[in-house]
């Protein structure tokens, strides 16, 4: 399966390196959070709630409201958008 990444193309970025997610690699850059990348990759919900099942994915983007919980290298709940994309790194959406 290949991702289809979005990006604005005017912009000048740093060397591109990959990251996996649900043990699909990625195309990610310096300087962006994990849920920049991805959202760039076309995902829009990353976890569901408990209680009701309902998609869950950026809301806020900077930290405050922990719907953009992810897995990040074994350690759950990580947020997203506070999180930078290291090379390598591996990081679990649930399925929604």
């Amino acid at each position: 399966m290949t991702i289809q990444v979005q990006r604005i193309s005017q912009i000048e970025r740093g060397q591109a390196f990959s990251i996996t997610v649900n043990g699909q690699p990625i195309e990610a850059y310096p300087g962006e959070s994990i849920a920049t990348v991805l959202a760039a990759a076309g995902y829009r919900a990353f976890r569901a709630t408990d209680a009701s099942a309902s998609p869950r994915g950026i809301f806020c983007g900077m930290g405050i409201c922990f719907d953009c919980l992810v897995t990040v290298d074994g350690l759950p709940n990580q947020r997203a958008c506070m999180t930078e994309a290291r090379a390598g790194c591996e990081v679990r959406v649930r399925d929604v």
